[in-house]
């Protein structure tokens, strides 16, 4: 079976040793993702972070050849659960006519102290 992947550009990609996200068969599981911008910028705002969180997952899952419609689970992790609402609300945005198994978490904290959610995301292609 073919194995191809997709890279986002994020520094720990090769720090770590990881790809965004992975593609085997019809099988695509996209990494833990942040909401970090290009020039290495946070905004503070939870949905705005959680919006950059899937369209990072996003552009890496249609770059292996999937789509939102693909998505088969997501998962969240968040620092706070005082920001699971708003969080949530653009999960619902993102995916409410897919609607994935999903899970959100609240976690002790996230690798950069700015961070309020990372996300992740498996998919199931039909071609």
């Amino acid at each position: 079976m073919t194995r191809t992947s997709a890279r986002s550009g994020s520094p720990f990609e090769s720090a770590i040793g990881f790809s965004r996200a992975v593609r085997v068969g019809s099988i695509v599981a996209v990494s833990g993702t942040a909401p970090v911008w290009p020039d290495g910028t946070v905004d503070p705002d939870p949905a705005v972070q959680a919006r950059r969180c899937w369209e990072i997952c996003l552009t890496a899952l249609i770059e292996l050849g999937g789509s939102v419609a693909d998505v088969v689970r997501t998962r969240q992790y968040v620092v706070s659960a005082a920001d699971g609402d708003a969080i949530g609300a653009v999960h619902g945005e993102v995916f409410g006519d897919v609607r994935p198994a999903s899970t959100m978490v609240v976690v002790a904290g996230l690798l950069d102290p700015r961070w309020k959610v990372e996300v992740e995301l498996d998919a199931v292609l039909d071609s």
